[in-house]
């Protein structure tokens, strides 16, 4: 799409009337895709995300992606990002540094259907994956002269970038959303579950009593048009588009590792959304319109519009 177009999209969210009032509440960013996310108080917001945000990735021998849906342990390995370098620490293993301004090789990689072009992280990191996933693998990063583009069938034509995403450049989730499943668990006998579990990069929660604008309710970030949010560099727009398909990663214990199926059985009990032929949906994966380069941080004020 070309940026005059992009600019028209823009012009017309950006008199959209409020509908409600909300605020970040947290913020995850996941350097690794499929390893544990870093929950930050502030991000810088990039055109393909929150930075650092699946920049990063698992491959095996042939290049193909690797996530906890194989290989759960993955979600034992815990990100550290540092200045100058991310720190990768799992069970039993020595902290592994990664540099942020460092790649060796160029390779080609698949996620899902996209090869992309990527960079390998060296021998050291394939290694110390190897050792504790117990399969051949290796680190690779984002090319980041690629262009992975979101699927113009949710975009509306857009033009959406990401990285090693599952498609989207974010993941927005209320904490209503997950309250409302907690209330389920509990009452069937089941533990409540983290947020952690659906890695969400945006949560919503509600303003303080007496904010101006409706409160959120369970699932609300469904029938969002826009989030409008104003930073210190000024405002940023970002469109939900798609609801989003639920694997079985949700079922694994992050601390643990250890999977059992009660969160989706009991997704598939309320969740099950026509608009993805049945599939389980548990948020809403979302664009950046507006505001590349501005600070995303917890507390900011969002305000949104429904979608009739």
């Amino acid at each position: 799409m070309s940026a005059s177009l992009n600019d028209t999209l823009i012009d017309a969210f950006s008199d959209a009337p409020s509908d409600l009032s909300a605020v970040i509440s947290r913020l995850y960013v996941y350097p690794v895709k499929s390893c544990a996310g870093v929950q930050v108080q502030e991000a810088l917001l990039t055109e393909t995300g929150l930075e650092f945000d699946r920049a990063w990735m698992v491959v095996d021998a042939q290049g193909e992606f690797l996530t906890q849906r194989e290989l759960p342990r993955m979600a034992l390995i815990k990100p550290q990002l540092k200045h100058y370098e991310m720190v990768l620490r799992a069970p039993g293993m020595l902290a592994l540094h990664i540099a942020l301004d460092a790649v060796e090789a160029p390779m080609r990689v698949r996620v899902w259907d996209d090869e992309v072009p990527a960079f390998d992280m060296g021998a050291i990191a394939a290694q110390w994956f190897t050792d504790f996933l117990g399969t051949k693998a290796r680190l690779v990063r984002f090319d980041p002269e690629h262009k992975r583009i979101s699927s113009p069938k949710w975009t509306a034509g857009f033009e959406a970038l990401n990285q090693f995403s599952d498609g989207y450049s974010l993941l927005v989730i209320s904490e209503a959303s997950l309250d409302h499943l907690n209330e389920k668990l509990t009452a069937a006998g089941a533990a409540a579950v983290g947020m952690e579990r659906f890695r969400p990069n945006i949560v919503l929660g509600n303003q303080a009593k007496g904010s101006d604008g409706s409160e959120l309710a369970a699932h609300d970030e469904d029938r969002l048009d826009l989030l409008q949010i104003a930073t210190a560099q000024g405002a940023v727009q970002l469109k939900p588009v798609k609801p989003c398909p639920r694997c079985p990663i949700p079922n694994i214990d992050p601390a643990t590792a250890t999977s059992s199926p009660e969160v989706v059985d009991m997704l598939q009990t309320y969740r099950q959304d026509a608009r993805v032929h049945g599939a389980v949906t548990f948020g809403m994966n979302a664009i950046v319109l507006h505001g590349t380069d501005h600070l995303l941080k917890v507390g900011q004020a969002v305000g949104a519009n429904f979608r009739f």
